[in-house]
């Protein structure tokens, strides 16, 4: 197995990990992708003056491809888009175990083609 697929199985694995309390899974994916992938992830929080203020939606901008995970009734709503020059050519929408797939599969790929991307996926494993 190369080091690309060992990576990938590696992250899917965390990830899918930390979803198994959806509650705190959104908090924790934000954290770690912020952590990660600075400049390329997005956060919007609800709540915050009554109420605790807490993550609702999570946005990764890998190239022309967007990854989004947000609270939805009963659980996650995950959703990937991908983009040519600002122009929206396919939107689907993703369960919460495709989502992890589809985003550890990409960043596992960007690992094999740069440097930053093999730290960006040393990040995130190594939480």
């Amino acid at each position: 197995m190369d080091d690309g697929a060992l990576g990938f199985d590696v992250l899917a694995t965390s990830l899918r990990a930390d979803a198994r309390d959806l509650e705190l899974f959104l908090e924790v994916l934000a954290a770690k992708l912020i952590d990660a992938l600075p400049g390329r992830v997005g956060v919007e929080h609800e709540g915050g003056l009554i109420s605790r203020k807490r993550v609702k939606r999570v946005a990764v901008d890998l190239g022309e491809h967007r990854y989004e995970l947000a609270r939805a009734p009963g659980g996650l709503a995950g959703r990937h888009s991908h983009q040519v020059r600002g122009i929206t050519l396919k939107t689907e929408q993703l369960p919460i175990e495709d989502w992890i797939t589809a985003l550890s599969r990409h960043l596992a790929e960007q690992a094999r083609d740069s440097e930053q991307g093999r730290v960006a996926l040393q990040r995130l494993i190594n939480g």
